[in-house]
């Protein structure tokens, strides 16, 4: 089975996330940013794993970003804005089959989410999800991870790879 991590992550939070995801999946696995999955990075691939930050309640949007590009005066660090969103990725895949599984980071309390945009918009492209999606937390807005996530997200991968393998 080939599989590939892709990610959304302005403050590496899910960055680090997607990377646990790759090395649970198994060696060989890359976790790539959105601006790296380019459609000769997906050739021949049986499970997209695909994740993002939930912003503004949702799967960021590039108004949402562009609004933190200009400024997040509490911010740690600047975001990463180097690659493209998972919205626009996902809007671009090209079509394909296989599977799909869908992540994100948040804050625990969150009233919403991004797994359900990604699962359909991988759905649409022809990556039939498997299951709902995951969920990561953050302890706070710009992270950090809370304790355990890394180890959860690299379990998660291993299972990934049983179901869709």
């Amino acid at each position: 089975m080939k599989a590939v991590v892709v990610y959304e992550s302005l403050w590496g939070n899910t960055a680090a996330i997607a990377r646990a995801i790759a090395e649970g999946i198994g060696e060989g696995t890359p976790a790539l940013s959105t601006a790296e999955a380019t459609p000769d990075a997906l050739e021949g691939v049986d499970l997209i794993v695909a994740g993002a930050p939930v912003l503004g309640f949702s799967l960021p949007t590039d108004t949402i970003r562009s609004s933190i590009e200009k400024g997040e005066p509490k911010a740690p660090a600047r975001p990463d804005m180097s690659h493209p969103s998972m919205r626009s990725w996902l809007d671009s895949l090209p079509k394909g089959t296989g599977r799909s599984a869908s992540f994100e980071t948040r804050i625990w309390w969150s009233p919403g989410g991004c797994t359900k945009g990604i699962n359909k918009r991988a759905g649409h492209a022809g990556y039939e999800p498997i299951g709902k999606g995951e969920r990561f937390i953050v302890t706070d807005r710009y992270g950090p991870l809370r304790d355990g996530e890394i180890e959860r997200a690299r379990a998660w991968g291993m299972e990934l790879a049983k179901t869709a393998g």
